[in-house]
C-alpha cells in the first residue's frame, strides 16, 4: 500500500487534492508504457527509411506521451471500478490522492501535446494515426466497450497494436503491409495474454461488475479461446519471413517462441482448475507472453540492421 495514502491532503474531506509528481506518473501506467515504447520504436527501426535521430527521439516520445494520456484518461473514466477492485484501489484517483478534474485535464493536455508533437517532428499520417489510437481507446474501449460486452478486450485489444504502426508511419510516411501484420500480430496476441491475467484475477473483475469473457463465459470457454487466438498470432508472427519481408534472424526467432507460446496455451487449457493458486499455467503464460512481444520485436530490429538478417 503507498505510504502517502493515509498523510495526503487528498484523504481530508475539507482539505485540498493536492497531487505530487509520482501519482502524475502513474496515471501514465509507465510498466505498461515500456511494452508500447518498445514496439513503436521497433517499427520505426525496422522501417526502410529511417528519421533524424533527434526527430526519431521525438517521434517516440510522443508515443509514450500518448500512452500516458489515454491510460491516464482510462483512469480518469475508470475510478468507480478501480475504487473496488484490490488490484487497483491504490491508484491516485480512487485512493482519493487526486482529483477528477486534474486528471481530465492532465490526460487531455497530454494527448493534445502529443499528436501535434509527432506531426511536426515525424509526419502528420503518424500524428492522425496516433490520436486515432488514443481515441480508440479511451472512446471504443474504455467508454463503450468495456462495460458492455466480453469481447471488449478483442476489439479494443487494437489499440495497443498501433503503436508499431505508428512508428513505421513516422519513418516512411506511409503504411504497407509489414506494419500492417504487426498491428495484427498484436491485436491477436492481446487476448490470450489478457485473459490469462483475468483468469487468476477473476474475484477482482467480478466484484467491480466487468463483463469480462472470464465472468461471463466461465474459465473453460475463456481457455479454449486463448487457444484460438494463438494459433492465428503464431500464423502472423511468422508470416512476414516466408512473405520476404523479413530474413532468418526474425524468422527463426519468431517461429520458436510462437512455438513455445502455443504449448503454454495447450497447457493452459488443460488446466481445470478455477483457483487462481492453481493457475500456474495461466500465470506461466501471462509472464512468458510479455516476454514474447518483447522478444518478437527485438528479432525484428536485429533482423533489419544485422546483414546477414536482411533479405533479397
Amino acid at each position: 500500500m503507498n505510504t502517502r495514502t493515509a498523510s495526503n491532503p487528498a484523504q481530508s474531506a475539507t482539505g485540498p487534492v493536492i497531487a505530487d509528481w509520482r501519482d502524475f506518473y502513474a496515471l501514465t501506467k509507465p510498466g505498461v508504457m515500456k511494452l508500447v515504447v518498445f514496439t513503436g520504436l521497433a517499427g520505426m527501426l525496422a522501417a526502410p527509411t529511417q528519421l533524424h535521430p533527434v526527430l526519431a527521439f521525438s517521434a517516440i516520445l510522443a508515443i509514450a506521451l500518448a500512452h500516458g494520456a489515454a491510460a491516464t484518461l482510462n483512469q480518469w473514466y475508470e475510478t468507480d471500478i478501480d475504487a473496488v477492485m484490490k488490484r487497483t484501489a491504490d491508484r491516485p484517483l480512487p485512493a482519493g490522492r487526486m482529483d477528477r478534474e486534474t486528471a481530465l485535464h492532465f490526460g487531455v493536455g497530454l494527448g493534445v501535446f502529443s499528436v501535434i508533437l509527432m506531426g511536426m517532428a515525424a509526419n502528420w499520417l503518424a500524428a492522425a494515426t496516433l490520436a486515432a489510437a488514443i481515441l480508440f481507446y479511451v472512446c471504443i474501449y474504455t467508454i463503450w466497450l468495456k462495460r458492455r460486452t466480453p469481447q471488449n478486450i478483442v476489439i479494443g485489444g487494437a489499440a495497443g497494436a498501433f503503436p508499431p504502426l505508428i512508428g513505421w508511419a513516422a519513418a516512411t510516411g506511409e503504411i504497407t503491409l509489414m506494419p500492417i501484420l504487426l498491428f495484427t500480430l498484436i491485436f491477436l496476441w492481446t487476448p490470450p495474454h489478457f485473459w490469462a491475467l483475468s483468469l487468476f484475477v477473476n474475484a477482482d473483475y467480478a466484484r467491480a461488475g466487468v463483463p469480462m469473457m472470464t465472468v461471463v463465459a466461465g474459465p473453460r470457454a475463456t481457455r479454449r479461446q486463448m487457444l484460438l487466438y494463438t494459433v492465428p498470432m503464431a500464423a502472423v508472427a511468422i508470416a512476414p519471413w516466408p512473405l520476404g519481408l523479413a530474413g532468418p534472424i526474425y524468422g527463426v526467432t519468431a517461429t520458436a517462441l510462437s512455438a513455445i507460446f502455443l504449448a503454454l496455451a495447450i497447457s493452459v487449457i488443460r488446466n481445470p482448475s478455477t483457483k487462481p493458486a492453481h493457475m500456474i499455467p495461466e500465470k506461466r503464460l501471462f509472464l512468458f507472453s510479455i516476454l514474447y512481444l518483447f522478444a518478437v520485436f527485438g528479432a525484428l530490429v536485429a533482423d533489419a540492421w544485422i546483414p546477414m538478417g536482411a533479405t533479397a
